[in-house]
């Protein structure tokens, strides 16, 4: 049962993103989709990648412009990580298998950034997923790149496909969050929020 609280406000999500509208719905929330202008996602050189992705949804959510007096704004950003390093999106194949590569046989991180605004007040929390990948063979990757483009992802992979069914051993946190957006947590701070 949705807490009678959120049902009071008008919920925005502020994301492109099919996944992360797909994975709101599944808890049940009504709301609406409408994103903010474009601006380029950067960050400063010397950020560390677990504060990268609130930096990014705290921009987002800056950027977005006035809400109404009941309006609740999502934004959120999700990056991958391996040794420190932030994995964008892939430009092309080559950038997409080299990632992979990257993250075959080894453990890396996802981290999900998610800012909520609403007149007068703001918060912002992070969700991080260890995920650990078996050991892939260059004709694994290239299928998987070659049949699924993962070119709109993050890390070049998406863990609901058949990369994360084959390749995946396991993960330490939510599943959600490789997804690209950790609805539980997201969930239980929304009725916080509503409730301060």
């Amino acid at each position: 049962m949705i807490s009678s609280l959120l049902s009071e406000y008008n919920i925005v999500l502020a994301s492109q993103s099919p996944r992360r509208k797909e994975l709101l719905k599944l808890v049940g929330l009504t709301f609406n989709v409408k994103c903010g202008p474009e601006f380029d996602e950067v960050f400063p050189d010397d950020m560390s990648a677990e504060k990268v992705p609130l930096f990014l949804a705290e921009c987002k959510s800056d950027n977005f412009g006035e809400l109404s007096d009941r309006d609740i704004l999502i934004t959120s950003d999700t990056v991958v990580a391996i040794d420190g390093n932030v994995l964008g999106k892939p430009e092309n194949r080559e950038d997409a298998i080299r990632m992979i590569k990257s993250l075959s046989g080894r453990n890396h991180q996802v981290h999900t950034g998610v800012y909520l605004r609403a007149e007068g007040k703001q918060k912002g929390f992070l969700s991080t997923t260890n995920v650990f990948f078996r050991e892939l063979t260059n004709s694994e990757i290239e299928y998987y790149v070659d049949e699924y483009k993962p070119y709109d992802k993050a890390g070049a992979y998406g863990i609901q496909e058949w990369i994360g069914a084959v390749g995946v051993e396991k993960i330490e946190g939510s599943y959600f969050n490789v997804m690209g957006l950790p609805v539980q947590q997201l969930y239980t701070e929304l009725i916080k929020f509503v409730g301060a």
